[in-house]
């Protein structure tokens, strides 16, 4: 077949000739030498996605929100290492369960109890943990710790584990009371918070064993057994306290920082020393000593550093980012205090002036 307009040999079925561009119209038998080729479309539009009927096909399922990728680990930090440690906060988690290593910290500051689901509000430095209790359940916390609760829940405290036990409390930091929340005659809320700013960590215990600074526990599931341990000589010294909580068993356990909450893993052989004012918790089974953070004294006391505690891996450390006394001796000359003697006296403010 020739082309119509410059007679060249052109393929049968060809829509346009390949030497003077004519486009062929096989509707009609004459020739349109007078029209101009028709160039082909430099940029073509694309395909438009297919539309999904609802009678034949559904569309993809829609991934939710803060959910990891089914090909993710919902247990894993986001694209953080372990063993060089890791800073915990609630909104960093990508999905529901819990974060590797012994604290099994819930990566979406929420769960399940016996008898309660829990939730943990405002991430961060004013943090709150959010518990509903079922019918007649209930949750145990440290005293002073609610904020706020339903109406139809009771609010019980008691001297746990006798005056003695008490006593140990009273000296470790505590109070000697413990609070009880349950919920009667219907479904409650309760809602707890420590007394510094600072994080929540929901860690769910398997049958496990931590040492919890007194001032980190804020509460925790009825079942779990919760005992002041005597810290010796060296931890009073070292800021510690005479006396450490010991929390065993199964269950949910919420830690309260001043800060965030820095987890640190050790391997097996590794040391890592931490200033007492800043340790959160760690495994019972981690050995240690309390120690000056210079070898000397007098060193010491030049870095303004007091005592610290070195501890030997395998085992994991939950450090708190800032220091509550340290804090509280940097605000301490803006206090208000009390000057002259007899009756004369008021009151000085210094402000840094």
């Amino acid at each position: 077949m020739n082309c119509p307009k410059c007679k060249a040999t052109i393929a049968a079925d060809a829509p346009f000739c390949g030497s003077c561009g004519f486009q062929l119209d096989y509707s009609v038998d004459a020739p349109r030498a007078n029209v101009a080729p028709k160039p082909p479309t430099a940029n073509p539009r694309p395909t438009p996605p297919p539309t999904f009927n609802q009678s034949t096909s559904q569309p993809p399922p829609r991934q939710p929100v803060n959910q990891p990728p089914p090909n993710q680990s919902a247990n894993q930090f986001s694209g953080q290492n372990q063993s060089s440690g890791q800073n915990y906060n609630q909104q960093n988690f990508g999905g529901q369960g819990t974060s590797g290593g012994a604290f099994r910290v819930d990566a979406d500051g929420r769960g399940a109890g016996r008898g309660y689901t829990w939730e943990i509000l405002h991430a961060g430095a004013f943090a709150l943990a959010v518990v509903n209790l079922q019918t007649e359940q209930s949750i145990s916390a440290e005293a002073g710790a609610m904020v706020s609760m339903s109406g139809n829940v009771e609010l019980i405290s008691q001297m746990k584990g006798g005056v003695f036990g008490a006593l140990k409390r009273a000296v470790g930091g505590e109070s000697a009371f413990v609070s009880t929340f349950t919920a009667h005659g219907s479904p409650g809320e309760v809602t707890l918070a420590p007394a510094a700013p600072g994080d929540i960590a929901g860690i769910e215990m398997n049958n496990q064993t931590f040492f919890v600074q007194a001032s980190s526990y804020l509460a925790g599931d009825t079942s779990l057994n919760v005992e002041t341990k005597f810290g010796g000589l060296k931890s009073w010294i070292g800021g510690e306290g005479l006396f450490l909580l010991q929390v065993q068993g199964n269950g949910l356990l919420l830690l309260s920082s001043f800060g965030a909450i820095h987890r640190k893993t050790l391997k097996p052989g590794e040391s890592y020393v931490v200033d007492t004012g800043h340790l959160v918790a760690w495994e019972a089974q981690m050995q240690y000593q309390l120690r000056k953070a210079a070898r000397s004294f007098f060193r010491s006391f030049l870095s303004g550093e007091g005592y610290v505690a070195e501890f030997q891996g395998p085992g994991e450390i939950l450090i708190q980012t800032r220091n509550l006394e340290a804090f509280a001796g940097l605000l301490k000359p803006f206090f208000p205090s009390q000057s002259g003697s007899g009756g004369g006296g008021g009151f000085n403010f210094n402000l840094g002036g």
